[in-house]
């Protein structure tokens, strides 16, 4: 019989305050781009994006075949803090969701921006 089976519960006191420490200063991450725009500095923050991915020419737009498989994309939020807590930078990516593209079908070969010890 566990404690918890019987109706005992401890709370865990390194988890107590960690709610007050983190409410007041910090940014709720969105779960949405809806939620996202409507913060000002989230929505900064998607477009210095929007604008490096076309700077760095990551993609080429070309025109849409019936045989193509079209991969969709989605915004990856993350608060970055320094090491007292307090707000670095807000960090928005926009990543390609792979998981639905075919190798040999929707891509030919791999691009992988971390150079392997074993390459060099």
């Amino acid at each position: 019989m566990t404690p918890s089976k019987v109706g005992i519960r401890r709370p865990n006191p390194k988890y107590v305050n960690l709610h007050v420490a983190l409410s007041s200063s910090i940014p709720l991450v969105p779960r949405t781009i809806i939620t996202a725009q409507k913060h000002p500095g989230w929505l900064a923050t998607m477009h210095e994006e929007l604008a490096a991915l076309h700077k760095n020419q990551t993609w080429n737009l070309v025109p849409k075949d019936l045989a193509m498989n079209i991969v969709g994309c989605k915004w990856v939020y993350k608060v970055k803090l320094q090491p007292d807590r307090s707000v670095e930078r807000l960090k928005a990516r926009l990543v390609a969701k792979g998981f639905h593209q075919v190798d040999g079908l929707d891509f030919h070969e791999t691009f992988s921006p971390v150079i392997k010890p074993a390459s060099i």
